[in-house]
């Protein structure tokens, strides 16, 4: 019997392969199905089952596509509403996988349709439980995903008092020894306090993790849903889309237009995203684009900052930088709204100032400060009356930027900020604005 984790650091998302002899259950499979393809030929093994612990908000899973390519019978919850054909996985329900089994447990609260997987050896000993977004290392999921009626209207208070009986009646009483394999880890957007570990044991997260200490159901509710992060634009969208189930990943890339230069325009008054580095979009580039640098994090800013139902043009240097944006597009499933992607043109005639940061330490005042860090980052200020706007917030309200002095823009490490420049000076022409960057760094 074999455990595999596929972690994806750009969505800080995990999804696992479990194997048992040549057959192969796969658990959150994310956008692209090739790298379990490749494990299953790597074991000369076959993918029998997929299963989804909820739907996801924060990436698009190619369980549908797997389960079309390989025969592979499709799990989740009842609960779910997914419109996909699908077998029921939920308490009491088991499958047989070679000489192991995996069993459901209902754990709602980060979602109501949430599920956990037990692991049960040829022995009959548990194994592993993979959590879903039910229990994180360190955290658990937060219950405030829900609440739009889109995707249920599920109040947090009512999923958060789930999660703690989910918590103590099916997930705390395990084997200390079972490990514990989450569907996240550090910086999801789907928990707040996330540990750097991937893994853990029950009883581990019984010693370490806030959530699972002795306290009554009104302070576990309390705790958890304090300084919760913020939520993308994109997360109801993608649990709509996991409930329909997804088209082939491939297919979907490939169909995204390329304009060739010289050839095709960007069409006048849609989002036109440059990928560039913030120093080569500073130096040239098309008016009205918006500097969403392509990064660690790409897919996150990208759904944050663009609304799911909004067309929008990708461009980017070379041809595998392009390709390599359309795809972390597809990973939240936006791939559909990329009205066009295009290489950047030779000649750019808008540019952007770079920022005296000596003057700007001399004398702050000269400046009006946007801080687009959000609430929870921006409780330690960094300069005297600065105006906060979260990022993601910032297309929407950035008429609340007044154009009487030169702006300055800044986050905690130079990523956001270049977004957020381009979206003030697009917003204020004539009116210097300036992005601070990495030079934010010397001011904290």
């Amino acid at each position: 019997m074999q455990i595999q984790q596929f972690y994806d650091k750009g969505l800080a998302q995990a999804s696992y392969a479990v194997r048992a002899g040549r057959q192969v259950a796969l658990i959150d499979p994310g956008r692209d199905p090739q790298p379990y393809y490749d494990f299953a030929d790597e074991h000369d093994a076959e993918i029998v089952a997929v299963i989804e612990t909820h739907p996801h908000a924060d990436f698009v899973s190619s369980h549908l596509e797997i389960a079309q390519e390989t025969d592979a019978t499709l799990y989740c919850s009842k609960l779910t509403g997914a419109r996909y054909p699908h077998k029921n996985f939920d308490d009491g329900d088991r499958i047989k996988l070679g000489t192991v089994e995996l069993h459901a447990l209902n754990t709602p609260g980060h979602s109501p349709d949430s599920i956990s997987i037990v692991l049960i050896d040829d022995l009959a000993q548990t194994r592993a439980v993979f959590t879903g977004d039910t229990l994180f290392v360190g955290d658990v999921g937060r219950p405030d995903l829900r609440e739009d009626a889109a995707v249920g209207g599920h109040q947090r208070e009512a999923l958060a008092a789930q999660l703690y009986h989910s918590l103590r009646q099916k997930l705390m009483p395990l084997p200390p020894t079972t490990r514990v394999y989450p569907a996240h880890g550090p910086g999801s957007l789907c928990g707040k306090t996330t540990s750097p570990d991937l893994d853990s044991t029950i009883g581990k997260e019984l010693a370490t993790n806030y959530a699972l200490q002795p306290m009554a159901e009104a302070e576990f509710v309390r705790q958890l849903l304090s300084d919760q992060p913020f939520m993308p634009k994109y997360f109801g969208y993608d649990v709509q889309l996991n409930k329909l189930g997804a088209t082939n990943f491939e297919d979907s890339v490939r169909a995204v237009p390329r304009l060739m230069s010289g050839q095709a325009e960007p069409a006048a008054g849609v989002l036109l995203l440059d990928t560039r580095p913030a120093a080569q979009f500073r130096a040239g580039h098309l008016p009205g684009a918006l500097n969403l640098m392509d990064g660690a994090k790409f897919e996150t800013w990208l759904g944050s900052v663009v609304a799911p139902d909004e067309d929008f043009y990708l461009l980017a240097d070379t041809q595998i930088q392009l390709d390599a944006v359309i795809r972390k597009a597809a990973k939240i499933g936006y791939e559909a709204h990329i009205k066009g992607a295009l290489l950047a043109p030779a000649a750019q005639p808008a540019t952007s100032p770079s920022v005296d940061v000596e003057a700007v330490r001399q004398h702050p005042e000269q400046f009006t400060i946007v801080d687009i860090r959000n609430p929870t980052e921006a409780a330690q200020p960094l300069f005297a009356n600065a105006l906060l706007i979260p990022l993601p917030e910032l297309r929407e309200r950035v008429s609340e930027v007044p154009a009487d002095k030169p702006v300055l823009v800044h986050c905690a490490g130079g990523y956001r900020s270049a977004a957020g420049a381009s979206i003030i000076q697009h917003a204020l022409p004539g009116v210097p604005v300036y992005d601070l960057g990495e030079a934010v760094k010397e001011f904290e």
